[in-house]
């Protein structure tokens, strides 16, 4: 049977938007109390308030910032998705700027490490903890323009490979999700520098890509799994899509 959500608490980095807000949504609907966790702290609060979670603002990539999250969030804790990410740019490796990859590691793999060490012992002191990081088909498979990308989310992949087989024996359950193309209302966005048409050449003639939503089910597929059940990853991505260069487009 399903473990019961009824009072368990979760904590979503990168809740502001996208896949982190959706996956916010469907732990509170399985029961969960959440902490909204990301920088923009208006929309984070606004969330909060929409599912009866609770809003704190906080950098992953700032140690001090989420020290302050693990103060908050205190002395025990179920489940945390580690959500927050990006993807800066889509140049060649000989035209890459090197502080777009900088800016990749530090959130991807950088803010990963320092959210999971600050509340690794509130995981374990709930007795049945579960770690849930959103990697990527990046994190996979390599496709021209997206080194910098890639290399971040295939750190994402071996750090939650890693922490599994560092953890095994232990109440904490460790899992990722690789999604393919998800369409949102910001990855692409930011990762163009707000250049709405190239953000929005990504989804051109694919009628049904993924959404935050068929991600954040995922996670709470997960999330309600029986205590004893580690999926240890799930690679999700749209019909229309077979790998990051190979996507039936409607003509």
């Amino acid at each position: 049977m399903p473990t019961s959500s009824a009072g368990r608490t979760a904590v979503v980095t990168g809740a502001s938007s996208g896949i982190g807000a959706a996956t916010a949504r469907a732990l509170a609907a399985q029961g969960y109390d959440v902490w909204c966790a990301a920088r923009r702290t208006e929309r984070i609060e606004a969330l909060a308030e929409e599912i009866g979670g609770t809003a704190v603002s906080c950098d992953v990539t700032d140690p001090e910032s989420v020290r302050r999250l693990a103060q908050a969030v205190g002395g025990r804790l179920n489940v945390l998705v580690n959500n927050a990410g990006g993807a800066f740019g889509l140049a060649p490796v000989a035209e890459a700027d090197p502080e777009d990859w900088r800016r990749m590691f530090d959130v991807n793999v950088l803010g990963l490490l320092h959210v999971t060490q600050a509340l690794l012992p509130s995981l374990r002191a709930s007795g049945d903890g579960l770690i849930v990081n959103i990697g990527s088909i990046a994190g996979h498979v390599a496709y021209e323009g997206g080194a910098g990308y890639t290399a971040a989310k295939h750190g994402t992949q071996v750090v939650t490979e890693t922490l599994r087989l560092e953890l095994v024996g232990e109440p904490i359950r460790v899992s990722e999700v690789s999604p393919g193309m998800v369409h949102t209302e910001e990855f692409s966005l930011v990762r163009f520098e707000g250049d709405q048409a190239r953000a929005d050449a990504v989804y051109n003639g694919v009628s049904e890509p993924l959404v935050a939503e068929d991600v954040a089910d995922a996670v709470a597929w997960i999330a309600t799994r029986p205590a004893h059940v580690n999926i240890d990853e799930l690679v999700i991505k749209p019909r229309a899509q077979a790998a990051p260069h190979k996507v039936a487009r409607d003509a």
